[in-house]
């Protein structure tokens, strides 16, 4: 059975910073690229960053290009995003994924308010 479970959300102001934690289970998580969605309110769910099995490529959508860095321990069956310079437009329920086994986590509320 496979699980991930995100950690790491929560309320921070503009400019701040979270990591979120993604572990996984029941997978041989090495052999998977990973990923981290979002989802605004009334908006769809929207790829963040991309990573593939080894690490050495990754992939971001243009809004968090240069404030976002996704990475991942494949010794520790964990995927990473971290958030720095947040803004508001960063609020949202963040998921991580593995898209070749159309797996989800249960998310994680990240808010950006002052």
């Amino acid at each position: 059975q496979v699980q991930l479970v995100e950690s790491g959300g929560g309320l921070v102001p503009p400019g701040g910073s979270l990591r979120l934690s993604c572990a996984a289970s029941g997978i041989r998580f090495s052999a998977f690229a990973m990923a981290w969605y979002r989802q605004a309110p009334g908006k769809q769910r929207e790829l963040v960053s991309r990573i593939f099995p080894s690490g050495s490529i990754t992939n971001y959508a243009d809004s968090v290009k240069g404030r976002f860095t996704i990475s991942r321990d494949n010794a520790k069956n964990t995927v990473y995003l971290q958030m720095n310079n947040l803004k508001p437009e960063d609020t949202a329920v963040y998921y991580c994924s593995a898209p070749a086994l159309s797996e989800w986590g249960q998310g994680t509320q990240v808010t950006v308010s002052s």
